[in-house]
């Protein structure tokens, strides 16, 4: 059985990631209050911004760039979203 989580995004209780994301107290934060879900959006989300502003991850600036972005779209406020990015029509 997997294990869930209260999002902090979506506002329920939903299948947790299956271990923290990265390192640290914000990698054991993100693991407690965001979901598989949010958080699977979130790198879809991230690699477009990363793609169409043809950003430098290794770029200290981007990184935090990312992080404020990334709690933006978590706590369901807004965040800059990639200019050329047409979703695909259903």
């Amino acid at each position: 059985m997997s294990r869930t989580v209260f999002c902090r995004k979506y506002q329920q209780q939903l299948e947790g990631l299956p271990r923290p994301p990265f390192p640290g107290a914000q990698g054991e934060k993100l693991f407690a209050e965001v979901s598989l879900k949010a958080w699977q959006e979130w790198l879809a989300e991230q690699t477009r911004l990363i793609n169409e502003k043809h950003l430098n991850v290794m770029d200290p600036n981007t990184r935090s760039y990312l992080d404020v972005q990334r709690e933006h779209f978590l706590n369901n406020e807004p965040y800059d979203r990639a200019e050329g990015y047409v979703p695909p029509s259903s």
